[in-house]
Formats: C-alpha cells, sequence, structure tokens
C-alpha cells in the first residue's frame, strides 16, 4: 500500500501544473457558459428559434450537443458540454500515454519494474491518478455551474458526465499505449478515436428524430456508439439520467483493465502492432537537419492542414445558415459581430472562423517547435547535434518548419474559402475577406512558433505545459473576450484579437506590424540565446 501511494504522489507530483490547468481551463468555460447563454439567449423564444434552426441543419448538431429542451441549464448543456467533454477526454489520453508508452520509451518503466512495483502497479497508480483528476475537473465544473445559480441536479449531472467522457478516455489512452510502439503514435492514434467518435455522436444527432416543439431529438444509433453521446443521453437539466454516465464509466474501467491485460502479456518495450521497418540508408532528401525535422513532423502537418481545409470551407459555405437563424433570433447577428468586431454578417462568419483557423494553425505551430524539446528529453538530439550541426542550426530548422506549417494551413484554409465562395456565388468582396483573415492568423499562429520557441530556450523543461497554457489563454481572450465583454485592451493581449479587420473597404492592419515585430525580435532572441543553452535531459 506504501508503494502504491507513492507512485500515486509522484504522479500528483509530476502532473500538478499540468492537470490544473486542464480543470481550471474547463471550469471556467463551464463558468463562462452562464454568461454566452444568459446574456445571448436571455429569452425563451430566442432558445427555441436557436434550437429549431439547429434541428432544421444538421451542420449545427455536428458541433453542437443533444438539444434537450429550452430551458437556461438545457440550453447551456446543448452549447458547452460537448467541449467540455472534449477537454477532459485530451486531458485524460495524454495523462495516460505520458505515465506508461512514454515513460517506457524513456527508460523509467524498466527502472519501475525492477522494483517491488513490478510492471502492473505503475500503470494501477496512472490509472487511479487519471480518475482522481476527471473527479476534480468534473467538481470544480458543476460547482462553476451552481455558483451562477444554474440548478444543483443538472449542473452535477453536467460535471459527472465530463468526468466520465474523461474515464473513457483515459481507458482508451492505456489501451493505445499497449498497441503501438512510441508515445507519438499513442497519442495520435487516441486523438483519432476522439475525433471519429465525436463526428459518429454528430451524425446520429443529426440524424435523429426531432420532437414536434422542435426543442428535443431522439438520437440515431450513431450516437451510442460514442462516449459523448452517451454524456449527452443522460439530458442534463431535463431528464438528469445518470444511468448513461454510469455505461461510460463501466467502459473507462474496462478497457484500463483490458490494458492491465495486454502490459502482462507483451515484453517491456514491445507493441501488439509492430512499427514500420525503416530504410537501411537514408535517402539523399535526409541528408540535412532540416529535412529531418520535415521527416518528423510531416504527418502531423498534413493532418493540421486538412483541419485547416475544413476549417476554410465551412467559413464560406455556412453563410445560409446564419443567415437562416439570424433572421429568426436577431441575437445571433450581434454574437458574431462582436466577436469579429466588424464587417457584415457574411465576413463576420468568416473572421469568426478564420479565428478558429489561427488556433488550429497555432496548434501546430507550438507542437512542431515542441517536438524540438521531446526530441532533446529523449536523447535523439544529440547524435543529431554531434554531426556539423550546431545548436543554433538546430532550432533555427525547427523554427522554419513551423513557420512554414503554418503558412500550408493558411493557404489551404484560404483556397478552401475561396472553393466555398465560388460554389455558393459569393461577391469580390468576400475573396478578400478570406484572403486577409487568412493573412492574419497566418501572421498570429506564427506568433506561437517564436513564443514556445523562447520558452523552450529559457526553461526547456516547462516548454510542453507553458506552451500550451499560453496559447490556450490567448485561445480564450482573442475568441471569447468580446462575447464575454472584457476590455479592450484584454482581447489584444491575446495575438488573435490583432489581426486584421475588415470592414467594408477599408481594412485596418495596425495590429499585424505589431506583431510582425514580435516575431522578429523573438526568433532572433531565440537563437541568440540558444547559442549559449546547453541541453537538458528530461525530468
Amino acid at each position: 500500500m506504501m508503494l502504491f501511494t507513492a507512485l500515486l504522489r509522484q504522479r500528483a507530483r509530476r502532473d500538478w501544473l499540468q492537470v490544473l490547468l486542464w480543470v481550471l481551463g474547463t471550469a471556467l468555460l463551464a463558468y463562462g457558459g452562464y454568461a454566452g447563454v444568459t446574456q445571448s439567449y436571455g429569452t425563451l423564444a430566442d432558445r427555441q428559434n436557436i434550437l429549431a434552426a439547429a434541428l432544421a441543419n444538421p451542420v449545427i448538431l455536428m458541433f453542437r450537443g443533444l438539444p434537450s429542451g429550452a430551458s437556461e441549464g438545457g440550453f447551456l448543456a446543448f452549447e458547452i458540454l460537448p467541449w467540455l467533454a472534449i477537454l477532459a477526454a485530451l486531458m485524460s489520453t495524454f495523462l495516460a500515454v505520458r505515465h506508461t508508452r512514454a515513460d517506457e520509451e524513456a527508460g523509467r518503466a524498466e527502472l519501475l519494474a525492477a522494483t517491488p512495483a513490478g510492471r502492473t502497479l505503475p500503470t494501477v497508480a496512472t490509472m487511479v491518478h487519471g480518475v482522481l483528476a476527471n473527479v476534480l475537473l468534473g467538481v470544480l465544473s458543476a460547482a462553476a455551474l451552481v455558483s451562477t445559480g444554474f440548478d444543483p441536479a443538472g449542473s452535477w449531472l453536467t460535471g459527472a458526465a465530463a468526468t466520465a467522457v474523461g474515464i473513457a478516455f483515459l481507458g482508451i489512452g492505456l489501451v493505445a499505449a499497449q498497441l503501438v510502439r512510441t508515445s507519438r503514435a499513442a497519442n495520435s492514434l487516441t486523438v483519432w478515436v476522439l475525433v471519429a467518435t465525436f463526428l459518429l455522436r454528430g451524425i446520429g444527432n443529426a440524424g435523429g428524430t426531432p420532437s414536434d416543439d422542435l426543442t428535443h431529438t431522439a438520437s440515431a444509433w450513431p450516437a451510442w456508439a460514442s462516449p459523448f453521446g452517451w454524456a449527452e443521453q443522460a439530458r442534463p437539466f431535463d431528464e438528469n439520467l445518470w444511468w448513461p454516465v454510469l455505461v461510460a464509466v463501466a467502459v473507462g474501467l474496462l478497457l484500463a483493465a483490458a490494458a492491465t491485460v495486454l502490459q502482462s502479456v507483451r515484453d517491456m518495450g514491445a507493441s501488439f502492432f509492430a512499427g514500420r521497418p525503416g530504410r537501411v540508408h537514408a535517402r539523399p532528401a535526409l541528408a540535412s537537419s532540416h529535412a529531418l525535422v520535415w521527416r518528423l513532423t510531416s504527418g502531423a502537418i498534413v493532418g493540421w492542414a486538412i483541419g485547416g481545409a475544413l476549417t476554410g470551407i465551412l467559413a464560406t459555405t455556412l453563410g445560409s445558415v446564419v443567415d437562416q437563424v439570424a433572421g429568426q433570433n436577431p441575437a445571433v447577428v450581434a454574437i458574431i459581430t462582436k466577436l469579429a468586431q466588424s464587417g457584415s454578417l457574411d465576413e463576420a462568419v468568416i473572421t469568426v472562423f478564420f479565428t478558429m483557423l489561427g488556433i488550429v494553425a497555432g496548434c501546430c505551430a507550438v507542437q512542431t517547435v515542441v517536438r524540438a524539446r521531446q526530441e532533446e528529453a529523449h536523447g535523439t538530439a544529440e547524435p543529431v547535434l554531434a554531426a556539423p550541426v550546431g545548436r543554433v542550426r538546430w532550432l533555427a530548422d525547427h523554427l522554419i518548419v513551423a513557420t512554414s506549417a503554418v503558412l500550408i494551413i493558411a493557404v489551404a484554409a484560404v483556397a478552401a474559402g475561396w472553393l466555398g465562395v465560388a460554389a455558393n456565388g459569393g461577391s469580390a468582396d468576400l475573396y478578400r475577406t478570406v484572403l486577409v483573415d487568412g493573412a492574419g492568423q497566418l501572421v498570429a499562429a506564427s506568433v506561437f512558433t517564436v513564443i514556445t520557441a523562447l520558452v523552450f530556450v529559457l526553461a526547456p523543461r516547462a516548454t510542453i505545459a507553458i506552451a500550451w497554457a499560453l496559447l490556450l489563454v490567448a485561445t480564450m481572450l482573442g475568441m471569447f473576450g468580446p462575447l464575454f465583454g472584457l476590455p479592450e485592451w484584454t482581447t489584444n493581449l491575446s495575438p488573435f484579437g490583432l489581426t486584421p479587420v475588415v470592414s467594408g473597404s477599408d481594412v485596418d492592419a495596425r495590429g499585424v506590424w505589431w506583431l510582425i515585430l514580435a516575431i522578429a525580435a523573438g526568433a532572433a532572441a531565440s537563437l541568440a540565446l540558444m547559442r549559449r543553452r546547453q541541453l537538458a535531459a528530461s525530468g
């Protein structure tokens, strides 16, 4: 028992900052949902109109929850429950992989296996640690809702639903860590499972049967094959069903138990899906450190570029849907124009979606530069630097690839956006809006390339936590600051709040020049500081 307690304490000490950021971010989203519902959809008629429009347009249901009534609480669950669940799922999968496959790659798992803890007890400790983190997330999210005056029964069920999805994906992450040989592959596998199950839930909701008053819908069977679907079937603030939540928890625990069984029948360092063997000799294209960075990050960049293209096409093809909803509820117009700050409704929709594009590109930039820290921590950077490759050049390669990746994502989004405008017979002004917004988000996302590089140089061991935390804060300020009525100066703290603003024939690009200056200064500073920094091992 003492050994198990020590393992649990070690995990808590190692993860306290990351778990704290995930938990507080989720709780703040729940708390902010109160303002979003009460201020933007303050009347019953407003909420009924939105739900009716959502049921008439399956695309909306793909990105929102399950309609379960027009009460303030039911509408809140419709708006934010899927996103609370996504945050819990991401926290859980990353936590599971970090303490299993990543520790195995680093050699820490083998050291623990040589102690009386063996191979199973650390996995069980990770399981308990993940469950406790999800319980904390659910409790704080529920407390945030209760503090705003929502019904306690529905609030606690909402928090429990997010917790249940997190536990389900904790089990998925533990199983993924047994199936593939690297932590990167395990994280990728769990993210793809997350995306697939989220879309499956959306398809089930979109294909469901709406009620006569158009405020409820009975999901089709695909929604029942997804942890996100189980959470939504609890219908907080409406029927308040607990059994779907228990199903998600049970599945997560069963998967975690299956992971321990799989671990017991494989060798340390092995996996059930064998890695693809590499070539005996590298291709000539891999003769440089720059090419190596491209090779290591190309798969992720392609995935982010696909996401960028989807964002671009949605930005210019959902105009008719938004026009229909806006015609029924003027509050929607106010929300979108507040987020976009200016322009016509169609231009505002494009601006809002391209802000999401900037966040996607920023995630890619952070992930690419963080790869340098991962290579350093795993010891694979040292052989590269033993060749005629200096530390400055090595970091510069990551900066160049990250910036190029952001450019690829922006170009994919702009091209897809133009296709959407052409398909819908849009005006020439919309082509310009797509181009300006795409260029602005390219600059905003590039800021996170140099921010991550600076953190990597100055605080290498905290690179992952700080870089992702800064991106999360910038997202909250830039995306939701105007909606929650925050002062303009707080919104301008986010690069996403300083992008060009299109208003008629005018474009206000003053903020972009400050961003470009920050990028140049940050890149120069990070490269100069890297010249004096030694390699920092993991720990």
